[in-house]
């Protein structure tokens, strides 16, 4: 019995196991905080896979920010065949 109260106490303490929280779902990259930071490595890296892949290396600038990059990724993957 112990542990079902146990189980029970951390749901309300961590609001992320409560089913109705939202939060975390995913999000237009144009809503993002941290969209107008520079790309990511990983972000640069498969951006410039996916752009030869898609024969569009015009898609790849190094210079774009995390929620431009999302974009063209998920364009990109599409093109590819990723998606």
């Amino acid at each position: 019995m112990a542990k079902a109260a146990d189980k029970h106490d951390a749901t309300q303490e961590n609001p992320k196991t409560d089913p109705k929280d939202v939060s975390n779902q995913i999000k237009d990259p144009d809503q993002w905080t941290t969209g107008g930071e520079p790309m990511t490595g990983a972000q640069a890296s498969y951006l410039k896979t996916l752009s030869e892949e898609a024969k569009e290396p015009e898609a790849f600038d190094a210079e774009i920010d995390k929620a431009e990059a999302s974009k063209r990724i998920d364009d990109l993957r599409h093109k590819a065949g990723h998606a």
